[in-house]
């Protein structure tokens, strides 16, 4: 079968960024960066950005393109013989299909946002109505049914239509839609009256603020929001590389995507922050920030429900570029593995994805008693935790060690892919740092996010999940040693 590729360059960075830009930019980013300080915060997360995140996405697109596989299938293709890495894979294609497993009920939630906004259904609503409404949604399994199902119909009908004719076309549309609707609410927030201490507050750091939030736990904030936004470690970057010809290097790819990623979020800010000083409301509120502190804002401005329609048919459209990127993601296991046709993946997964969606919208209802990480927790906050702790951390170790190995493909095989075509090259220098100074950033982000995570539940939950996460950190680095020297390349 032959291997589709993107239409242009445009093309390729747009579904890219569509891919990382999502929940964590428009929603997690604005209230973690109102709780540790506004932009002290925000210069700790751009640094670990560029540290961290991007030599991990250029790793991650330089074993796509060189495999021109999925992650079910680049690590056979690319592997030395009498090796093991292709056991990673399974991280990946888990990872895909958790990762759907509750974000297709959040989107569900912004459209349906979307919706009652159109509709006028917050305007002049009191701020016990509008808390009531989000907690009735929740409680009402057949409503989060509907508008999961219908995420999922929309984003499989997108993906039969295949990389051109479907996800590239209808990228493009949400990402320009999107940035658009993005300035126009920037721009209105930040011109409401008291909204210029937000501003300030946004742009000029506070390292006070740091300080007593406790420096280390900010850093660390910083460093695990840089590392999550750009999607990385389960392979959803990964498949648009092997989508990509080899006229452009693959550094200068990265870095636009970043920047458009960066951009998007720093941007969600301005829309956020702003707004919240203006109405005397803390912009480290928390999740509930979207769902119920800003419907009250809008519920006091004039012209509110356009407001509020616009703001969440933004974040429906972050929340579906998305969707419909690991939905392609996911077609394309059965594709490279199964030698499936596009329309065969996507029927069969369409069925698939929306019966493994049911837990995460029956926890909020007819399974609320089900608490797997404690009492208050949800199975989303299962599901969510096992991808954003577990699978992309790991599954991004996986590939710096693959691209940096001598048991692997090889820093000079690494090296000659991300190098080819024009554009900005990857520097030599850092083989060093990336070997072995990303790997030792990796694990320690992923076993102080279990420390902090289990801390607080008790010393036998504690040490319980911190032995499984040792167990985890393990199995990767086996994945990376199994052969040893005498393995041959293929």
């Amino acid at each position: 079968m032959k291997r589709e590729t993107f239409g242009s360059r445009l093309g390729f960075i747009l579904v890219s960024a569509g891919c990382a830009i999502g929940l964590g930019n428009v929603w997690k980013f604005p209230y973690i960066c109102g709780e540790y300080g506004g932009a002290a915060f925000i210069l700790i997360y751009l640094l670990f950005l560029v540290i961290l995140g991007i030599p991990v996405l250029v790793c991650e697109f330089s074993v796509g393109r060189s495999s021109r596989k999925s992650v079910a299938m680049c690590f056979e293709e690319l592997e030395p013989r009498g090796t093991v890495w292709h056991r990673l894979k399974y991280i990946g294609i888990a990872g895909c299909y958790l990762l759907m497993m509750f974000y297709t009920t959040v989107a569900g939630w912004m459209l349906y946002y979307c919706f009652r906004s159109l509709r006028g259904d917050f305007v002049g609503a009191s701020a016990e109505a509008v808390e009531a409404a989000f907690s009735g949604m929740l409680a009402d399994a057949p409503l989060m049914t509907f508008w999961t199902v219908l995420v999922c119909i929309l984003g499989f009908v997108v993906c039969i239509f295949g990389l051109n004719g479907g996800v590239e076309k209808v990228s493009k549309f949400m990402m320009a839609a999107l940035l658009l609707i993005m300035v126009v609410l920037a721009v209105h927030s930040v011109t409401l009256e008291g909204a210029g201490e937000g501003v300030k507050f946004y742009l000029i750091p506070d390292f006070q603020r740091i300080l007593e939030n406790g420096i280390g736990t900010a850093v660390f904030a910083a460093l695990s929001q840089s590392f999550f936004t750009l999607s990385l470690g389960v392979g959803a970057m990964l498949i648009f590389g092997s989508y990509l010809d080899r006229s452009r290097s693959l550094t200068g790819e990265a870095i636009s995507i970043t920047a458009l990623d960066t951009f998007v979020a720093l941007t969600a800010g301005f829309i956020v922050i702003p707004a919240c000083f203006a109405f005397g409301i803390e912009p480290g509120s928390g999740p509930s920030l979207v769902f119920v502190t800003l419907p009250n804002i809008f519920a006091q401005i004039p012209g509110g429900a356009v407001w509020s329609a616009l703001f969440f048919l933004f974040l429906a459209f972050a929340a579906l570029t998305t969707v419909i990127a690991v939905f392609e993601n996911i077609i394309a296991f059965y594709m490279d593995g199964l030698g499936w046709s596009r329309k065969k993946g996507v029927v069969v997964n369409a069925v698939l994805m929306i019966i493994l969606s049911m837990p995460c919208v029956l926890g909020y209802n007819l399974l609320s008693g089900i608490q797997p990480l404690g009492a208050g927790t949800t199975i989303m906050d299962l599901e969510d935790f096992i991808v954003s702790n577990n699978l992309l951390p790991l599954g991004s170790l996986g590939y710096v060690l693959f691209c940096t190995s001598k048991n692997g493909w090889g820093w000079n095989s690494f090296m000659d892919e991300v190098n080819a075509g024009e554009g900005l090259k990857f520097p030599k220098g850092l083989k060093a740092y990336v070997s072995y100074g990303i790997p030792l950033i990796i694990a320690v982000i992923y076993l102080k996010g279990y420390y902090d995570y289990f801390s607080a539940k008790g010393p036998v939950m504690l040490w319980g999940w911190m032995a499984a996460a040792v167990i985890f950190l393990v199995f990767i680095f086996y994945c990376a040693l199994k052969g040893g020297k005498k393995a041959a390349k293929r």
